[in-house]
């Protein structure tokens, strides 16, 4: 999967085939710094329910590759760890990745787990 503040693309696939959703934030904020009306640093707090959402659809996961550009993986799996920790089991490995294509994030996760698989 990969995350950012604003949504995140899950990638379930097998060898024969892959299957692409997206979640979407809850969160009103469109920026996650935001100085007007937070007390406190300005940083607009993490969505559970966001996270809530990931965690049911990850699920039935064998394994979780989590990719993204910014802190919301590692937030992510915060969440994961203090909530769902059979799902945060799954986790295999959390990646600083840019904003790929899902033909791109798929590639990388297929190659992920392909060497995974060899080195097991």
């Amino acid at each position: 999967m990969w995350i950012d503040h604003v949504q995140a693309h899950l990638i379930h696939f097998n060898p024969e085939k892959a299957e692409t959703e997206i979640v979407y934030t809850h969160s009103n904020h469109p920026h996650l710094h935001t100085k007007a009306g937070v007390i406190g640093a300005g940083r607009a707090p993490e969505d559970v329910h966001y996270f809530d959402d990931i965690a049911t659809k990850l699920k039935d996961a064998l394994g979780i590759l989590i990719v993204g550009p910014g802190f919301e993986k590692l937030e992510l799996m915060k969440h994961l760890l203090t909530n769902y920790d059979a799902i945060a089991q799954k986790v295999k490995s959390i990646e600083t990745v840019d904003h790929p294509s899902d033909a791109q994030l798929l590639a990388h996760a297929r190659a992920y787990f392909l060497k995974a698989d060899k080195l097991a």
